[in-house]
């Protein structure tokens, strides 16, 4: 069976990554989301629990035993030391998990959403990088609404984030959201045509990062 081609979809809080990755499930290309599959490797009895629990102490849980996202969120966001600490954790999980899921797929191409593919240099993780871009006045206006808090929340996060510029700079591909739900569909059907083109002219050989 061909490899399928790889798409590493990334892009800054409120750009739309979400709505774009629905667009391509409503095509039935298979969706792969970093943070569902965190999610899922840090649920109960899952190893990645014990091995947060070990680092981080009785607080990372909560009084049911399940991971205490809200104080693992305010820890590493205010510390770099513990934020890396748990990336090493996680991230080689995710990644072999997301390898798993790829290597059974029978699809010409799939999505893997990965919202910081660019700041964790993961690029090397998927054989195309799509950038899903947004100015940023746009960006912090839906995420203001979406999470409903205050915009100097959203720029903080932001600032955590890369630029856009380096963020266009390592693109592939971009998908430009500052039009209609129209446009934004228009600019997914043609990626989408694009992509199983790609794929068909790819040999059998397996492809770097696999």
């Amino acid at each position: 069976m061909q490899p399928v081609l790889r798409v590493g979809l990334t892009g800054g809080i409120g750009s739309g990554k979400s709505t774009v990755c629905r667009m391509f499930t409503d095509m039935d290309v298979p969706v792969i989301d970093a943070d569902e599959v965190a999610r899922q490797l840090t649920g109960p009895d899952q190893p990645a629990l014990r091995l947060i629990a070990e680092a981080f102490g009785a607080s990372s849980l909560t009084a049911s035993g399940e991971l205490n996202r809200e104080y693992l969120r305010s820890l590493v966001f205010n510390d770099d030391t513990a934020r890396t600490r748990l990336e090493n954790i996680l991230h080689p999980l995710i990644y072999k998990e997301i390898k798993s899921r790829t290597r059974l797929l029978d699809h010409p191409y799939c999505i893997i959403c990965i919202p910081l593919l660019i700041e964790k240099h993961a690029q090397d993780k998927v054989d195309r990088v799509l950038v899903i871009d947004a100015p940023e006045e746009q960006q912090i206006l839906r995420a203001c609404k979406r999470d409903h808090t205050d915009r100097i929340n959203i720029m903080r996060i932001m600032q955590a984030q890369t630029t856009r510029a380096n963020r266009l700079a390592e693109a592939d591909d971009i998908i430009h959201n500052d039009g209609d739900m129209a446009s934004l569909q228009r600019q997914v059907i043609v990626l989408h045509s694009a992509y199983n083109k790609m794929a068909s002219g790819r040999s059998g050989l397996d492809t770097p990062g696999n």
